[in-house]
């Protein structure tokens, strides 16, 4: 069940990012996800970017494990690594820029893949022990 609240949590998080650019500019990831979504059926040439597409394959990911009975390491891991592309690079651009607003947002994004990820090598670690017995 853990593994599952995890996951979720890593979706939402990743919802949080905030991209800002020029003066007047500023978006939340959920606000252009909903944006891209919209364009893939009315110009889907436009959201053809890797930047567009792995978070969002990344996203997807990490939901169809919600409906798995026990999540899937692997697809967890890709899912992460797929999103991390992004909020890293916002993360990255935002303390370079040392604006606050950018960076702030990636944080618990960062935070609960890193325990996502000790989450899984531990309990991957605790069964190879329990199945040495």
């Amino acid at each position: 069940m853990k593994s599952k609240i995890l996951n979720l949590l890593l979706i939402l998080t990743s919802l949080l990012g905030f991209l800002e650019w020029g003066k007047t500019n500023h978006l939340f990831l959920f606000q252009a996800e909903a944006e891209i979504i919209l364009k893939m059926f009315t110009n889907p040439s436009s959201v053809m970017h890797p930047f567009v597409l792995l978070p969002l394959f990344g996203q997807l990911l990490l939901l169809g494990t919600l409906f798995q009975q026990r999540p899937n390491r692997m697809l967890t891991f890709i899912g992460i690594a797929s999103l991390a592309l992004l909020l890293v690079f916002m993360f990255v651009i935002g303390a370079l820029s040392l604006n606050l607003k950018i960076i702030g947002p990636t944080i618990p994004f960062l935070v609960t893949a890193v325990l996502t990820v000790r989450h899984y090598k531990y309990n991957s670690k605790k069964t190879l022990d329990s199945a040495d017995l």
